[in-house]
C-alpha cells in the first residue's frame, strides 16, 4: 500500500498544466519524502512539503515565458501575460 502511495505521489505532479504546478507538485512530493525520512515523523514530512512546494513553484515560474494559463470562475483555461 505504501508503494502505491508513493507512486502516485510521484506520478501526480506530472499532470500539471504548466511549469509552476508541475515543480510545486514535485518540489512538495520530493520535500514530503525527504523531510519524512530525515525526521522519521508526519510534522518533519508536513514541512518538508511546504519547503519543497514553494520552492518547486518559485524554480517552476523561473522556467516559464512570460505567459501564463488561467482558469476563470467557471473552470475554462486562458493564457495571459503573467
Amino acid at each position: 500500500m505504501k508503494k502505491i502511495l508513493l507512486v502516485t505521489a510521484l506520478i501526480l505532479p506530472l499532470a500539471a498544466c504548466t511549469q509552476t504546478e508541475k515543480g510545486a507538485g514535485i518540489g512538495a512530493a520530493s520535500g514530503a519524502i525527504i523531510g519524512g525520512v530525515a525526521t522519521g515523523n508526519v510534522r518533519g514530512a508536513a514541512v518538508g512539503a511546504a519547503v519543497g512546494g514553494v520552492a518547486g513553484a518559485l524554480i517552476g515560474n523561473a522556467n516559464e515565458p512570460g505567459r501564463c494559463i488561467y482558469r476563470d470562475r467557471y473552470g475554462r483555461r486562458y493564457t495571459a501575460a503573467c
